[in-house]
């Protein structure tokens, strides 16, 4: 025989609430005090009460496929040295973009907001967004020089950041799988026959993934023997942290004569790194590719079959924060995370022409 479930209303009438109090308290709403939600989660626990999955997805269904009067907002949070200037470079864009297409597909409007408009505070900001009724925030676009740390009112809020940046608090995260990425790409390039591989990075693009691009680099080069193994060119030297933030305001190509230096004392057969970085340096040095030395870059763009590369799928990264967002909020889970996950959205591989296989004929340029 089949034991009667405990109901919200029992647990009302037991703690002498009115049974919508006990549906807040049991999906943690933050209107309610902390101490109220404690009281009635014990009861619930004692009363031995367990949630209906089944109603919960049909709730969960219905408020996708019925008409909503107010468009509920999700805030997509930025601390930019300048309101747009995210948009400026590599992979930002993209992040929004799959943010604001997921936001619409789940029926979602998302609003930017930036951190550093004139005479905003990061209190005003979050004390803002609460009196609106905003309480889902994607933090993205977070420059390394705007500080490493949040300061909002985090029990009112859901929260999921994309990227690393800023550390605290440890919040939910999504992020491209930088460390794989690399791995990928050398793992292409040795089935391809290639041996001595060079990877030239900027410092601070390796600092802003906290350095999963060398982990990455270094943990595919143990299959290489000792003597094939080429030191990563790491740009710049390890000076004040700032000279690495100017990435963020213009285009950065590696320093010419440490680069011919490492170039000519290594003697790479290839090199992984972005295209921009360094194939303005080949030219320089009359270098063609890939008849006198093999790229791929691992910030890959045009899918022409040109370039050989790994593309990172910016645009899911987006996407998948908002899921975890949306799920977040439909289990009323506000604020920062006991234990906080991290979830890696891979790249893809893209044969082409700069990195031709050396288990087959010579290439021709």
């Amino acid at each position: 025989m089949n034991e009667r479930r405990v109901t919200l209303a029992d647990i009302a009438a037991k703690a002498g609430v009115h049974v919508t109090t006990v549906s807040l308290a049991l999906r943690n709403h933050p209107r309610l005090p902390e101490t109220t939600r404690q009281r009635i989660h014990k009861l619930a626990e004692e009363l031995g009460y367990r949630p209906d999955p089944l109603l919960r997805a049909l709730i969960s269904y219905r408020g996708r496929v019925m008409e909503r009067r107010n468009t509920p907002t999700l805030a997509y949070v930025t601390n930019w040295a300048t309101r747009w200037g995210w948009k400026k470079v590599t992979a930002h864009p993209d992040f929004y973009a799959g943010a604001e297409a997921m936001a619409n597909q789940l029926g979602y409007k998302l609003e930017h907001f930036w951190m550093r408009e004139p005479g905003l505070t990061q209190g005003r900001l979050s004390r803002m967004l609460y009196s609106r009724g905003i309480n889902g925030l994607i933090i993205a676009s977070h420059g390394r020089e705007m500080g490493d740390a949040l300061q909002f009112d985090w029990p009112s809020f859901s929260a999921v950041k994309i990227d690393y940046f800023p550390h605290q608090p440890v919040l939910h995260n999504v992020t491209n799988n930088q460390c794989d990425i690399v791995r990928l790409a050398m793992q292409k390039v040795m089935a391809a026959g290639y041996r001595r591989i060079g990877f030239v990075m900027h410092r601070g693009w390796d600092h802003a993934v906290d350095h999963l691009w060398t982990a990455g680099f270094l943990c595919e080069q143990q299959h290489l023997s000792t003597r094939e193994r080429v030191p990563a060119h790491i740009f710049p030297e390890p000076h004040p942290i700032e000279r690495w933030f100017n990435e963020n305001n213009a285009p950065v190509v590696a320093d010419l004569p440490a680069f011919e230096k490492w170039l000519n004392k290594y003697q790479p057969e290839v090199v992984i790194s972005k295209g921009g970085f360094v194939l303005p340096l080949f030219k320089k040095l009359g270098l063609r590719v890939p008849r006198d030395i093999a790229f791929v870059d691992v910030f890959l763009e045009e899918l022409n079959g040109a370039t050989a590369g790994v593309r990172q799928n910016h645009e899911t990264v987006g996407g998948v924060a908002v899921e975890i967002l949306a799920g977040q909020l439909q289990h009323n889970k506000f604020g920062v995370p006991l234990i906080p996950t991290t979830t890696y959205v891979e790249g893809t591989w893209f044969d082409g022409q700069t990195c031709p296989s050396r288990l087959t004929a010579s290439a021709t340029v």
